[in-house]
C-alpha cells in the first residue's frame, strides 16, 4: 500500500487493507522502529525507506536473474535512452526488481526497485500471463477475479482476457497504454524465458508523442527481444556451470557417507 501510493496516512492504509485504525497504527509504527518506514512530519504520511529493498534479497531464481540482467538493461538504456525495467510476479502483482529510471532524463515518473504494478493493466503483467504455464495462468486469473482491487476487475471477463493473451503470445510482446497529463505513455514487454518457464519480463516505457506506437514496435521491440535472449542464455549457462561445480562435491559426499 505504501509503495503503490508513495506514502499514505494511517486512515488510508487502514481503509485499504481493511484493518482497524489502531491495529494499522501499531503495524506502521513497528515498521518505523524496524527501519522500513518513516512518518513525514510535514504531512503525517508514512513512507518507505531504502531498507525495504533488502526484503527482496535472496538466492531464488528471480533475484538471480535480476543480478544477471542489471548490466544488460543499463547498456540498453544507454543505447535507446528510454527507461527499461525487469519485473517478476510477486503474489498477484508484478514487482519491479531493477530499473534504469534514475539513469535517464526521459523517465518522467521515477520508479525504483520494489515498485508494484497490476498484472492486467501493465505490459509486464500481460506478458507474464501470456507466456507462463496454463495452470499458473488459470490460478492467477482466479485470484484476480476474486480481488477487490479495481485494476483486477477485468479478470472476471475470462474470454476477453484470453483473447488479449493469445494476441500477445502471437506477436511475441505485450503493450499497454497509460494516459498522463500531457501525453500517453506506452509500455512494451517481452518475456525472459528459461526453457518454457517465465523467469521475468523486460519492459521499456516511452511517450507516444515522441515515438508513435508503430514506430516504437519496429524500433524497440527487436532490441528488447535480443536483450531478453542474452539474459536468458546467461541464466541457463550459470545454472549449468553451478551444476558442474557442485556435482563433484556431491559425489564426494556420497562416497564419504558410504564409507
Amino acid at each position: 500500500m505504501l509503495n503503490q501510493h508513495n506514502g499514505a496516512t494511517v486512515s488510508e492504509v487502514a481503509s485499504s487493507i481493511d484493518l482497524p485504525r489502531t491495529t494499522t497504527y501499531r503495524i506502521l509504527e513497528t515498521l518505523c522502529v524496524a527501519g522500513y518506514a518513516y512518518r513525514a512530519a510535514a504531512d503525517d504520511r508514512y513512507r518507505l525507506t531504502i531498507m525495504v529493498r533488502g526484503l527482496s534479497d535472496g538466492f531464488d531464481d528471480e533475484a538471480w536473474v535480476t543480478q544477471i540482467a542489471r548490466p544488460f538493461i543499463y547498456e540498453l538504456c544507454r543505447e535507446i535512452v528510454w527507461p527499461v525495467a525487469i519485473a517478476t510476479l510477486s503474489g498477484s502483482t508484478m514487482l519491479i526488481r531493477q530499473t534504469t529510471d534514475h539513469q535517464t532524463p526521459l523517465a518522467v515518473d521515477k520508479r525504483g526497485p520494489g515498485f508494484r504494478v497490476p498484472v492486467l493493466t501493465s505490459a509486464s503483467g500481460l506478458c507474464y500471463l501470456a507466456f507462463c504455464a496454463k495452470e499458473q495462468r488459470d490460478s492467477l486469473l482466479d485470484i484476480l477475479a476474486n480481488s477487490r482491487n479495481e485494476a483486477d476487475r477485468p479478470a472476471r471477463n475470462r474470454n476477453k482476457i484470453y483473447d488479449a493473451l493469445v494476441e500477445t503470445r502471437k506477436q511475441g510482446f505485450a503493450v499497454s497504454h497509460r494516459m498522463r497529463r500531457v501525453s500517453e505513455e506506452l509500455s512494451f514487454s517481452v518475456p525472459i524465458l528459461a526453457e518454457d518457464r517465465v523467469l521475468a519480463t523486460l519492459t521499456l516505457r516511452c511517450s507516444s508523442t515522441a515515438v508513435p506506437e508503430a514506430e516504437a514496435v519496429k524500433k524497440f521491440v527487436p532490441k528488447l527481444k535480443i536483450v531478453a535472449q542474452k539474459i536468458s542464455q546467461d541464466f541457463v549457462n550459470q545454472h549449468r556451470t553451478d551444476a558442474l561445480v557442485s556435482a563433484p562435491s556431491t559425489s564426494a559426499n556420497r562416497r564419504q557417507d558410504a564409507d
